[in-house]
């Protein structure tokens, strides 16, 4: 996606040779209308797939998630990474390795908004080594939904995620795919 890229481009921020920082356009400070874009981008890549619901991890891909969800015109639900009082007791759950934060979280769904039979697009900001993505589709499988596909904003090209998701049989589609990080520089791939 030309626009994700040049965007990319213009006001990411490299940080070492694996994190890229985008808090002032997509997972902090959010714009709007390049996720408006974004949405637009996930319907087309994923038109030939009937999808009723969509999943992500919280918090960042929340948003992201929700303008997707108005060209799908179905609901999204996201997956908590903390257990409060007001989460239902009845959950699917996974363990995931956040790559950004270095720590294991447990994810969780209330079973009442997963369902068998559901047809379910997870989206989510990043995709680096696959673990949140696993964890999502490890969720909808224990709700004997069906995985549609991952949709990811911008993919580590130069990370394990892909394989990872495509060894599972899951079709995977990343708006922006990062070849490498080196001396600041963004190098996109296919």
């Amino acid at each position: 996606m030309e626009l994700l890229k040049k965007r990319i481009l213009k006001d990411g921020e490299v940080i070492g040779e694996g994190v890229l920082k985008v808090d002032s356009f997509l997972n902090h400070q959010i714009d709007v209308k390049l996720l408006n874009e974004i949405g637009k981008e996930f319907k087309d890549r994923f038109k030939d797939k009937e999808i009723t619901k969509i999943l992500t991890v919280e918090a960042s891909g929340i948003g992201i998630a929700c303008i997707a969800a108005q060209y799908f015109n179905v609901p999204v639900v996201f997956a908590k990474k903390h257990e409060g009082n007001n989460m239902d007791k009845e959950t699917y759950e996974a363990e995931v390795f956040s790559f950004t934060k270095n720590k294991s979280y447990k994810i969780r769904v209330s079973q009442k908004y997963l369902n068998k039979g559901d047809k379910v697009l997870i989206i989510d900001d990043f995709l680096a080594n696959g673990n949140a993505a696993c964890g999502l589709i490890d969720i909808i499988r224990q709700s004997e939904g069906e995985v549609q596909g991952v949709g990811i904003v911008i993919e580590k090209g130069f990370q394990v995620g892909r394989k990872v998701i495509e060894d599972k049989g899951v079709k995977l589609e990343s708006l922006a795919i990062v070849k490498s990080m080196k001396n600041g520089e963004v190098v996109f791939g296919k």
